[in-house]
């Protein structure tokens, strides 16, 4: 069968698209629902602590997410796998890979507190830092979340998260209104883990479960260890590489800058679902459309890449331009000094939308060693980058150095020859190529029209 002249348009009216799109629509709605939420939260603890006290909270966060993958082992994924292949053996399973996290996240706490402790925390710090770590020996529990997502009834996480989420901003804004210290924000933030591990307890137990049928495996525990250690790796190397720009930012100057620095970043990743919510929706009909031809494939990747790329480029533009004014409406006058970090990191979406999408196609065509290493890339640059910058330049060229690394990760694609022809695509969407000629294409035919 001849496939060169398959029709690569998209069909609105189709039962497909339909299906994709209230997918999608469903999908972008909750996910828009708790990231203004969130959001909303996040400029509310900002104007209430003020930069000092935002940044060290941030800076907080920061810190401690640079270990907290060393408390999941990076077994997710291979659990839910051994879930789906052995569903008879799900108490050896669960109870072996709960007691690998329990363990995984006292190495976490002693990490944290250790490597504060060799960098000199002040006292009060170590204890936000103390507080925040034993946060991983809640998310635990967890572990029934890839129970349930393994039985496909994500239906019971999604009720639990959800729950545990509006609770834990309802607890943030009452501490505001009460005008709690610093401290008590922290207990609030960690509430959410809390909330989370009680409402998997009450739901496995309610579904029929009982955790004293968890038994530990030897076999199990080497066989996970063995599997998930790559993948902890890959994840260390993704927090330090989302992670340290905060850290160095507090070692190199302040807390206040990292709290200037942290209200630009709250405004500029919000935007960050859209290209998950998107690219999760839509590839399942690219991968789809392989079967059918290899040139629709990649017409649809093309596609992908393009409404990706103008959505992050419309994102950026009015909000380099505004900046100032955005700022000064949901932060207030006194971090102004965010408005230059935020025209320069709002450009960094450009290459995270990408990037995701490309990762997509990357665990397609199975070539996540690719992906790993475009990720290494990004890092290693983003520190030798902050290194160099933040003495010279400050907050604006750690925003610079993300800016950088965030595309340089995305477009390094280029190294492969496999995966070359994604990088040409991927350029071919940021100069809006196809944009302008279907443009060029209506406007004639209008013309052609009175």
């Amino acid at each position: 069968m001849n496939y060169d002249n398959t029709n690569t348009k998209i069909n609105f009216s189709s039962e497909s698209f339909k299906k994709y799109f209230k997918n999608t629509g469903w999908m972008f709605f909750e996910r828009v629902i708790r990231i203004l939420l969130a959001f909303i939260v996040s400029i509310l603890l900002a104007r209430y602590l003020g930069p000092k006290d935002y940044g060290l909270f941030n800076y907080i966060l920061s810190f401690t997410g640079l270990f907290t993958i060393i408390s999941s082992f990076g077994i997710e994924n291979i659990l839910v796998r051994e879930l789906v292949k052995s569903p008879d053996k799900s108490n050896e399973l669960l109870g072996t890979a709960f007691r690998i996290r329990i363990i995984g996240s006292l190495i976490t706490i002693i990490l944290c507190i250790t490597t504060a402790a060799l960098l000199n925390e002040e006292y009060f710090n170590l204890i936000l830092i103390f507080i925040i770590s034993t946060s991983t020996i809640f998310q635990s529990v967890s572990v029934v979340e890839q129970f349930f997502q393994a039985k496909v009834e994500a239906k019971k996480n999604a009720i639990v998260q959800s729950l545990s989420f509006f609770l834990t901003s309802i607890i943030k804004i009452i501490f505001i209104i009460l005008e709690l210290p610093l401290i008590m924000i922290v207990f609030a933030h960690i509430s959410e883990f809390i909330f989370l591990s009680i409402g998997y307890y009450l739901i496995y137990i309610k579904s029929g479960y009982d955790f004293r049928d968890w038994k530990l495996n030897l076999e199990l525990l080497k066989t996970f260890i063995k599997d998930s250690f790559p993948l902890m790796l890959s994840g260390l190397v993704i927090s330090i590489y989302m992670k340290i720009d905060q850290v160095m930012i507090k070692k190199m100057m302040s807390s206040q800058d990292v709290g200037f620095y942290a209200a630009a970043v709250k405004i500029s990743e919000a935007w960050y679902f859209f290209p998950m919510v998107i690219s999760a929706s839509l590839f399942p009909a690219i991968v789809n459309s392989k079967m059918i031809s290899e040139s629709l494939y990649l017409n649809r990747i093309q596609k992908l890449y393009d409404l990706l790329a103008a959505t992050a480029i419309s994102i950026a533009i009015p909000t380099t331009v505004f900046s100032n004014l955005i700022i000064y409406i949901l932060f207030g006058k006194d971090f102004e000094p965010a408005s230059t970090v935020l025209t320069i990191y709002i450009w960094a979406g450009v290459g995270t939308f990408l990037g995701v999408a490309s990762s997509q196609y990357l665990i397609n065509e199975n070539l996540t060693k690719l992906s790993f290493y475009r990720t290494l890339i990004g890092m290693v640059v983003n520190v030798l980058l902050n290194i160099y910058l933040i003495p010279r330049y400050g907050i604006n060229g750690a925003a610079f150095a993300t800016l950088v690394s965030y595309n340089l990760a995305a477009f390094s694609i280029f190294i492969s020859s496999k995966t070359r022809n994604q990088f040409f695509m991927m350029l071919k969407s940021i100069f809006l190529i196809n944009i302008v000629k279907e443009s060029i294409k209506y406007v004639i035919k209008l013309q052609r029209k009175n």
